[in-house]
């Protein structure tokens, strides 16, 4: 055999190896394709392709692994079993800029699936190389390894923990400064991924100096970049007071709130968020937030959204009003209550509307005042019907029984209650029954009202255990009546007057 065959033979292997990782590579998008792919036991073929001779022939086999890798766990937990990553590793320290876009990819495909597969790319020692990765001259190599980074992190703290360890959170906040809009978002993505787990964790990200850089960008064009950076600094304040202020004095405020207009609904939701686990911490970073308008705006963005994009608005006015009876009647004067009162009587989702129903349960308990404004909305109908429907979850049955008890006990505008006289359950009834006989001694036009109306004669046929506290009540409201009244509206009372006519002998001459 001639030279020149020899070399046509090796020639037509390259050829064969080529052809046979790009039409692997080219399978593995098609979701169809992969139990086919799987089963023909692809992954043993791919590997030593890794280590092939031709570069475009190792990333190409990386690519195909990553593609399949990212498929299911089982696929993912097909690399680890087969020994492919130390080799990724060992090949991410040492090959060109396509081939560790590549191998990080792999990497990240088999990390997002469980701690566990996590835990394996850690335990074979890439860390140390994706960092080392995040400092490469190609922005498409340092976004790889920041995308691997943030997904081993987001399982959970010791994870996290270990990413930080490598040190990575420097070069991360260097990332976001980069040009590079992509490299950006994925930066950001892993910071809020690693701070989302403990307030240690976002104190290093803190410490590195990365709030102030986030802050920037809040008012960046790119719409999936503000999502990321809304969604880091909210990870951050989320975990305490000193966070919180942390952030707030990065003057984030009033930019975070033009985001709350932004066209990209996921920016409005994490701006929301945002807002919310800044207001949750104190009554002072919640006044701060109504100062600069933030209550009104957050109730028009709750206006303007659907679904689950409304319910972090629909949270931040619950903490909001929380904290005092001023911060309450913010949320009342910004018309907070007509719109809570919307989402609990026309979102089909329970979760939602059990955060309108805690939310307005929150603004209706401090005073009579509160609890008018809610009552006037004709809120407490609804939350009663939730919380009588078996159809309910028991999360929405819970909360609108505590928010009708919230708004029952401080409420004194009686036409609001009288219905409940009718409709409400005895665990409920009583709360009802106790504001009339807090209101009616004291009101001589309420008195008059409540026996025109029916409700004097409905309060005589409640049956109450002797010596409750709702007999105690029964009788404080009868209390506010001439004994024949209270005897005439009693159940009974008129078979004891047809008796009499029966039995009186009418006078005679």
């Amino acid at each position: 055999m001639s030279q020149r065959q020899v070399l046509q033979v090796f020639e037509q292997y390259q050829k064969a190896r080529t052809q046979f990782v790009q039409m692997v590579a080219e399978l593995a998008t098609r979701p169809q394709n992969i139990e086919t792919l799987q089963n023909a036991g692809v992954m043993s073929l791919l590997r030593p392709l890794l280590l092939d001779v031709v570069p475009t022939i190792q990333q190409t086999a990386a690519l195909a692994l990553g593609r399949l890798a990212n498929y299911n766990d089982d696929l993912a937990e097909a690399v680890v079993k087969g020994n492919i990553l130390p080799q990724l590793v060992y090949s991410l320290a040492e090959q060109n800029r396509f081939y560790k876009k590549a191998a990080a990819f792999v990497l990240r495909a088999v990390g997002k699936h469980s701690p566990q597969l996590a835990q394996a790319i850690v335990d074979c020692g890439a860390l140390d190389t994706l960092v080392i990765c995040l400092e490469d001259f190609d922005p498409g190599v340092k976004e790889a390894a920041a995308w691997a980074l943030g997904y081993i992190a987001r399982h959970n703290a010791e994870l996290s923990q270990a990413v930080v360890d490598a040190g990575a959170i420097p070069l991360l906040v260097l990332c976001i400064q980069e040009p590079e809009i992509a490299l950006k978002r994925i930066a950001a993505s892993a910071l809020s991924d690693i701070a989302k787990h403990s307030p240690e964790l976002a104190q290093t990200v803190v410490d590195a100096g990365a709030i102030a850089h986030l802050a920037q960008m809040i008012l960046n064009p790119d719409a999936k970049l503000k999502r990321q950076i809304l969604s880091a600094l909210s990870q951050i304040a989320k975990h305490s007071v000193d966070l919180a202020e942390m952030v707030v004095e990065a003057e984030i405020f009033p930019a975070v709130l033009t985001c709350l207009k932004d066209k990209d609904e996921y920016v409005k939701k994490n701006a929301s968020t945002l807002i919310r686990e800044i207001a949750k911490h104190t009554p002072e970073l919640s006044q701060l937030i109504v100062n600069t308008g933030g209550v009104a705006a957050v109730i028009d963005c709750i206006g303007s959204c659907k679904g689950n994009i409304k319910l972090p608005g629909i949270m931040m006015l619950g903490y909001v009003a929380a904290h005092s009876e001023n911060l309450a009647m913010a949320v009342i004067i910004s018309k907070g209550v007509p719109q809570l009162s919307v989402c609990l009587s026309e979102e089909p989702e329970d979760h939602i509307k059990a955060a309108a129903a805690w939310a307005l349960g929150q603004i209706g308990r401090h005073t009579s005042e509160h609890a008018r404004a809610v009552a006037v909305t004709n809120t407490l109908p609804v939350l009663l019907s939730l919380y009588m429907s078996t159809e309910s979850s028991e999360d929405l049955q819970m909360k609108s029984k505590k928010a009708i008890k919230n708004i029952l006990q401080k409420c004194t505008y009686l036409p609001a209650l009288e219905p409940f006289l009718y409709d409400a359950p005895p665990n409920i009834l009583k709360y009802v029954v106790g504001q009339f006989s807090k209101v009616l001694p004291h009101d001589s036009k309420a008195r008059r009202l409540f026996v025109t109306s029916g409700g004097l004669k409905k309060i005589q046929e409640i049956k109450a255990e002797p010596g409750s506290l709702l007999q105690e009540y029964i009788n404080s409201i009868n209390n506010c009546y001439p004994e024949e009244i209270v005897r005439y509206y009693s159940p009974g009372y008129s078979d004891t007057l047809l008796q009499r006519v029966d039995s009186y002998q009418p006078f005679t001459n």
